[in-house]
């Protein structure tokens, strides 16, 4: 693939929105191309076999638009999907998991480390595997928050829907000892402010997004895979479902760079 061609970004919705961020701030001469599967999420109820079908239609729906590179933004593809077709693509293909144990370990003082994810992403314990792969007397807890996704992706950040949410699967962390949190799936720093507010600050929030586009900008340099032309860059945002509350959500965290959202059928891809 050309160093000019753009970066795919993939996630089950708007949650993928915040590893956009850090490759805006980090990469911003590159051009990219974001997919938001909002046909199918929430993923956390979601059979391992349906979220591999999603994963394999996406990369599809990306080879066709001539990406150098995939981030896998969704913790839920990062913990199941990409072990099985990371080899099946020949561009560099990249999730959060592995970037969100670094950071955790590197933030930790007492060595109990929290993580949140969906339902699909917790059963997988791959969090957990990680993390104790640098460490393993790190000790590591994880629990799914189903009801986290749907009130992103309604815009609902703030409220006191979000914020019984919160207590309810934090508290039991807490009672752990736990001085970390990793927000194991990229919608979840959407809700940073009511989540910090309830752990105080005590607990250390370990967001993916920016040691992810680290690790981008690492392999990039060892590629040679920068965007070296002069153009502006273009950044395109596609879903197959509810765009409405995508783009209404979407503007809330990255502003007026979200100008558009594509509409394409689930059959599309």
């Amino acid at each position: 693939m050309g160093k000019n061609n753009p970066i795919g970004v993939f996630d089950s919705g708007v949650g993928g929105l915040t590893v956009v961020k850090a490759l805006m701030d980090q990469m911003p001469d590159e051009s990219f191309i974001y997919f938001g599967d909002t046909a199918h999420v929430p993923y956390g109820s979601k059979e391992e076999w349906e979220i591999m079908g999603y994963a394999r239609d996406i990369m599809t729906f990306m080879m066709r638009k001539k990406v150098k590179a995939i981030v896998v933004a969704c913790g839920t593809h990062s913990s199941i999907s990409l072990p099985f077709i990371q080899d099946d693509y020949n561009l560099p293909l990249l999730g959060v998991l592995k970037a969100g144990a670094r950071t955790a370990a590197r933030v930790t003082q007492n060595g109990k480390i929290g993580v949140i994810a969906t339902l699909a992403a917790t059963k997988q314990l791959a969090f957990t595997r990680e993390i104790q792969a640098i460490d393993e007397g790190f000790s590591v807890f994880e629990a799914g928050c189903p009801k986290f996704v749907p009130l992103v992706e309604a815009g609902m950040l703030d409220g006191e829907e979000a914020r019984e949410a919160v207590a309810e699967y934090l508290q039991p962390l807490l009672d752990k000892g736990i001085d970390t949190l990793v927000l194991g799936c990229t919608h979840y720093p959407f809700l940073t402010k009511v989540i910090q507010e309830y752990v105080g600050p005590d607990v250390r929030l370990a967001d993916p997004s920016c040691d992810t586009i680290e690790d981008l900008k690492k392999v990039f340099a060892e590629k040679d895979l920068f965007n070296e032309g002069t153009a502006a860059p273009v950044r395109s945002f596609y879903v197959n479902g509810n765009d409405e509350s995508f783009y209404q959500v979407g503007r809330r965290l990255i502003g007026d760079t979200l100008d558009y959202v594509n509409k394409i059928s689930v059959d599309g891809l």
